[in-house]
Order: C-alpha cells, then structure tokens, then sequence
C-alpha cells in the first residue's frame, strides 16, 4: 500500500517566501514596528514594555505577530529596544522576556532595567527580578506588575501590566482609565519601549477630559 493521503501538499515556492517576508516587513516599517533609526527620546527617559516572548516561535501565531520567524522577530524586537533606549535611560520591564533563561538577551539590551517576574521567565540570578514594583512619578501612583489580576486590593494608583497581550483587549486595552489600568504587552504599543511620559500625558488629560465633562453636567 502507498503512503500517500490521497492529496499532495504544495509548499511556497522560494520567491513567494521571499515577497512574503518583504510585505511583512513592509508592514512593520509603515506602522512603527520596525525602527530603522533612533527614536530620539532625550536621555534620561522612563519607560516600560512586557511581553517580548523573544525566541518563543509559537507567539507568532498565538498573537499574530507580523514576523516570518522567530529569528527576524527576535533581531526587530531587540533593535527596536535600542534604538528607543539609550544606555543611561531606565525601563521597567513587565515580565515574559523569553522561554527559558532571560539572561543572554537582556545583556544585549540598553539601558537600566528594573525586571518584574512573568509566568514564563528564568534567570540564574533571581536577586535581578522583583514580583512588582512601585513608582511615584510627575504626581501618579505606579504599580509595575506582570499579571494585573495579582494587583493588591488596597493599591488605588495605576497598574502598568502585560501578561494578556492583544487577545483580550476589550477587557484589557492598552489604556483603560476606567479601572486605571495600562497593558503594555509588545503588541499593545507597536513591540517598542513605550514612554512613561507619555503614559502620564494620557493620564493627565483623560483627568481633564472627565472634569469638563463633569462640569457639563452641572
């Protein structure tokens, strides 16, 4: 008897792959997530991002990430990094580095990083990684922590979270100023260090925003 099924599987001819990975990263330049050059944050800046998933190729898929494989997402996700983050800058990184040991890939990123733990996160030096991380900053609370669901019941600030990625975002959109909440998975904020000015700016304004509307009421 034969062992075939029946049907025969066609594979993607050479060139195909090859317009394939150009469109893609056609698309990653044109939205912003692919940098080819410096980001231009003065130094000195704050900021934060979670959920690199770097050398996981099954994240592709699960979040439909535009990358052909888990070498070019790996190559783009950490150029990204430092063509935001200069090496005097400071981020807070909000947990799931890699599968498997962190250690290799943060030694080829910039800047000062204050790591909080993620489900899927190792390291042989475990002193490294705080389970969250408070922050007063221009005025606000922060709470940097992985899973927003682990926040304490008496911390009444803002939850800087990832661990949910772009699969929920209904309950967790990158900014929901209505539980306080900001969900800084890579594929919330264009795989790029987000700024936490920037984050503050939103805060600031949304504040403005509701006592206008609350005034309107009167």
């Amino acid at each position: 008897m034969s062992g075939c099924s029946g049907f025969s599987v066609i594979y993607p001819l050479p060139h195909e792959l090859k317009e394939e990975r150009m469109k893609k990263k056609a698309y990653r330049i044109k939205t912003g997530c692919e940098l080819t050059g410096s980001a231009g944050y003065p130094s000195g800046s704050v900021f934060t991002i979670s959920d690199l998933h770097l050398n996981h190729e099954n994240i592709i898929s699960y979040c439909n990430r535009p990358f052909n494989s888990v070498r070019e997402m790996n190559r783009v996700l950490i150029r990204n990094w430092n063509f935001v983050v200069k090496p005097e800058d400071t981020v807070f990184y909000v947990g799931d580095m890699t599968l498997g040991n962190a250690d290799t890939f943060i030694e080829q990123l910039n800047g000062n990083i204050f790591f909080i733990w993620g489900n899927h996160d190792e390291t042989e030096d475990f002193s490294s990684m705080h389970e969250s991380v408070c922050l007063s900053y221009r005025g606000t609370e922060f709470l940097f922590i992985h899973n927003p669901r682990m926040k304490p019941d008496e911390f009444d600030g803002w939850t800087i979270h990832g661990h949910f990625h772009n699969n929920n975002p209904e309950l967790y959109p990158f900014f929901d100023p209505k539980n306080k909440k900001v969900n800084v998975s890579a594929e919330m904020i264009r795989y790029n260090p987000y700024p936490l000015d920037r984050i503050v700016d939103l805060i600031n304004t949304n504040h403005e925003r509701k006592e206008m509307a609350d005034g309107k009421k009167e």
